[in-house]
């Protein structure tokens, strides 16, 4: 004998799959179309915001491939104008020259288009560690770093600061540091980023009175 019951709930079993099933195809759907207005919408507001300035949209590409390299004489002149267009802190040619010979692989330029658009240059040290008072040990000193103001933010300042610390270790250097204006917060923050820490504070260490931090960090850098 067929249970009559059982049947009536077996229907309704049904019809409520049938109705998830179908509820289910409508959300998706209505998921789909949200979503796709949504790209739309995105999409138009970028083509509003860059229009007129594809040139800008193209550098920006182009400047992904930025290439690092050593520094060599020709670029001196490159080099003397990123400093004076970037920097409070200028320095001679004799300077730049005298650091160029006695340590070339942690002088290091950046290029788009072969343009020269950063740099960085840094010397060996003997003295006492940054972490502890005690012993004698090398120290790699990041001398000056600057990337012209339309190049940054795209992380050429990062790259050359690694280049330039990993090339260190060549030297024998077991720990860098570098001193940077307290105010100057970006550069802090891509400091730390690189694994360096604020050891101490050195007061009236610029020349308009402003103090500066001396920032750290051991040596080798991870290759992450």
């Amino acid at each position: 004998m067929v249970d009559s019951k059982n049947i009536r709930w077996s229907k309704r079993a049904k019809a409520a799959e049938s109705i998830n099933v179908e509820a289910k195809a409508c959300f998706s759907e209505r998921v789909r179309y949200i979503y796709f207005r949504l790209l739309t919408t995105i999409s138009t507001l970028m083509l509003v915001e860059w229009k007129g300035r594809e040139n800008e949209w193209l550098t920006m590409v182009l400047e992904v491939n930025y290439k690092l390299r050593r520094f060599k004489p020709s670029d001196l002149e490159g080099v003397i104008r990123i400093n004076r267009a970037c920097l409070p802190e200028n320095y001679t040619t004799l300077f730049f020259m005298s650091l160029y010979k006695r340590f070339p692989e942690t002088f290091i330029v950046a290029e788009v288009n072969r343009e020269i658009v950063g740099y960085v240059m840094c010397r060996i040290e003997t003295g006492i560690p940054s972490f502890k008072l005690l012993g004698i040990t090398k120290k790699g000193h990041v001398i000056s770093i600057a990337v012209l103001p339309n190049h940054q933010q795209k992380g050429i300042g990062y790259a050359l600061m690694r280049e330039a610390t990993q090339a260190m270790v060549n030297y024998k250097a077991k720990e860098c540091y570098l001193e940077v204006r307290e105010s100057n917060l970006p550069a802090v923050g891509l400091y730390k980023k690189l694994g360096f820490e604020i050891a101490r504070t050195a007061r009236n260490y610029y020349a308009n009175g402003e103090d500066a931090f001396v920032m750290a960090r051991h040596l080798p850098l991870s290759m992450k």
